[in-house]
């Protein structure tokens, strides 16, 4: 019943818990205890007006019970043990309330899961469980792994916070370049989860997108590196095309056939605004690169006006930069469209070792021999795409799109 309110509002309040007790596992608790007395108090009288306020109130006071009680008392290194006898907000007061990016709690949260002593998978890992608030399950997604590995990695990855004593802060202006590569990371995922779910119903979550694309925003003021202002251009000009991706029943509609009319043109030329600040710089990286991709399928009138021999060229320095299977196998299907669909059909022969098991792979391969007329062979692809999605909306596509071959 309030599981929507609780997603929204749980990233938030643990970061708060995290400053105020020192320890991820103790905040956990503390935030579970907390949503278990929301859903004892709410049920029978109601949401409160803010219940972001109230689920905060809640749980900081339940923490500072926890610290008078001597329990589980975590001392960190970089900020003094909170006051336990400061008053509480008033009703209605929002009790996070900063008026700088660099004390928001959920900065200070990001840039300690991405601290050097953790490997970058751990990074982005634990940043996406207690920022984003994800499942285990959508990090093993988004991770390309079995959820028993990525459940091993969070557990890994609290123990090293815990034990190396590593602090709960901003680093210094002199010391945020080293750490911006993984900062970046976690909010492309956590972007990239919200804009196509992992699982269940939903094909957009649209508050971990719009709080992905806020603190990236922070960030661009904390530090207005040329990638941090592309990975917001990129997030914007996406973000903009949000309402023609699901029709009016619901169901996910393809960048082709969507009614560009509905696309927000208003925030579409606010990210080109920011990736031409961004590209002022002439320092290029992987995110401005895929702000340009996305700002010319953003700029494209028509699906057949868009600048397929472009794209293809971006994502081929695309690859130079960042390789990855991904990248390859969008290059391909800009192949296909630039040179000819033979052409990305080749290219996607040489990705099954690394993306067999992943549906986007058969469902491309799918679309291209649809389009050659191949029809039994796609038809095995969209099966072959069927077995591997999870997502349902997606799931729905994929069926309607093997029906009509049939």
């Amino acid at each position: 019943m309030w599981a929507r309110v609780f997603r929204r509002e749980s990233g938030r309040v643990l970061a708060g818990l995290i400053r105020e007790l020192g320890d991820f596992d103790a905040a956990e608790d503390v935030l579970q205890d907390t949503l278990a007395r929301a859903v004892e108090v709410w049920t029978p009288n109601g949401a409160p007006e803010n219940p972001g306020a109230w689920l905060t109130t809640v749980a900081k006071n339940r923490a500072r019970d926890l610290l008078r009680r001597g329990a589980r008392v975590i001392e960190t290194r970089d900020e003094p043990a909170p006051d336990v006898a400061a008053p509480e907000p008033a009703p209605g007061i929002d009790p996070d309330h900063h008026t700088s990016g660099v004390v928001d709690d959920r900065l200070r949260l990001i840039f300690t899961c991405c601290h050097p002593a953790l490997a970058r998978p751990a990074q982005v890992a634990l940043t996406l469980r207690t920022l984003g608030g994800l499942t285990t399950f959508e990090i093993a997604r988004a991770f390309l792994e079995s959820e028993p590995t990525t459940a091993q990695r969070l557990v890994r990855a609290k123990k090293k916070i815990r034990e190396a004593g590593i602090g709960y802060q901003v680093p210094s202006r002199d010391r945020l370049p080293a750490r911006l590569e993984s900062v970046l990371a976690v909010l492309y995922l956590i972007f990239n989860e919200g804009y196509s779910a992992a699982a269940g119903d939903l094909l957009i979550r649209r508050e971990l997108c719009e709080e992905a694309i806020r603190l990236t925003r922070e960030l661009s003021e904390l530090l207005p590196d040329p990638e941090v202002l592309g990975l917001l251009a990129l997030m914007m000009l996406h973000h903009a095309r949000r309402d023609a991706r699901t029709s009016a029943d619901g169901e996910f509609v393809p960048l082709e056939l969507q009614d560009r009319s509905t696309w927000n043109r208003a925030e579409i030329d606010q990210g080109a605004a920011v990736l031409d600040r961004a590209l002022t710089a002439n320092r290029r990286g992987p995110y401005q690169v895929q702000a340009a991709i996305a700002a010319l399928h953003g700029t494209a009138a028509r699906a057949e006006a868009t600048d397929w021999a472009q794209i293809e060229l971006l994502y081929r320095t695309l690859r130079e930069l960042t390789p990855g299977p991904m990248v390859d196998l969008n290059h391909a299907v800009a192949v296909a469209m630039s040179q000819g669909l033979d052409a990305g059909l080749e290219r996607m022969a040489t990705l099954d070792a690394e993306l067999g098991d992943y549906y986007l792979l058969p469902a491309a391969r799918a679309d291209l021999y649809r389009r050659l007329g191949r029809r039994a062979e796609a038809a095995a692809q969209y099966r072959r795409a069927l077995e591997l999605v999870s997502n349902a909306r997606e799931r729905r596509y994929l069926e309607r799109r093997l029906a009509s071959l049939q």
